[in-house]
């Protein structure tokens, strides 16, 4: 008996096979964050894990994004009028170094900690374009992804949410 070989029904194969093994490490909205160690801008790392309880607000930015810019210091203002509920806001520096996500922390005064990503939050929220901002509950769970600029008023209905 021969085996035929055919090709369009192993890239399936091969495509079901990614899917699922992927499938516990890509963000989803109404799904746990994936839990994830990350260097910080200013030295040290931070774990998501250890937000656990707290609203966590990710940020994906770069230094070069002119809207992340613009969004920067209103992100700002929203850590510090909800930190006293709880509100963490972390700047996920996409594909830059330590040295550049610090810079612009100074840059813009930012009280909130950044930490670099050299691709492995890019892969698990599948970001493929900034900003990115991610909404996280209490209780760890994605509560809403926004790709691109968002206005002000839809940040802070987005972070008075998961409060």
């Amino acid at each position: 008996m021969m085996i035929r070989f055919c090709p369009a029904l192993a890239c399936i194969a091969l495509l079901i096979s990614a899917c699922s093994q992927n499938s516990k490490q890509v963000a989803q909205v109404g799904k746990p964050a994936p839990d994830w160690t990350q260097p910080l801008s200013a030295g040290g790392t931070l774990t998501l894990s250890s937000l656990r309880g707290k609203p966590v607000y990710l940020n994906f930015f770069a230094t070069w994004c002119p809207p992340c810019k613009d969004e920067a210091p209103f992100i700002n203002k929203m850590q510090q009028q909800y930190a006293s509920r709880g509100l963490h806001v972390v700047g996920v520096d996409e594909l830059e170094s330590a040295g550049q996500a610090e810079g612009f922390r100074k840059q813009f005064h930012l009280i909130y900690p950044a930490v670099t990503d050299s691709g492995t939050l890019q892969g698990q929220y599948l970001i493929n374009g900034l900003p990115v901002h991610v909404f996280i509950g209490r209780d760890g769970v994605i509560r809403k992804i926004v790709a691109g600029e968002m206005a002000h008023a839809e940040i802070q209905k987005a972070v008075q949410s998961i409060l």
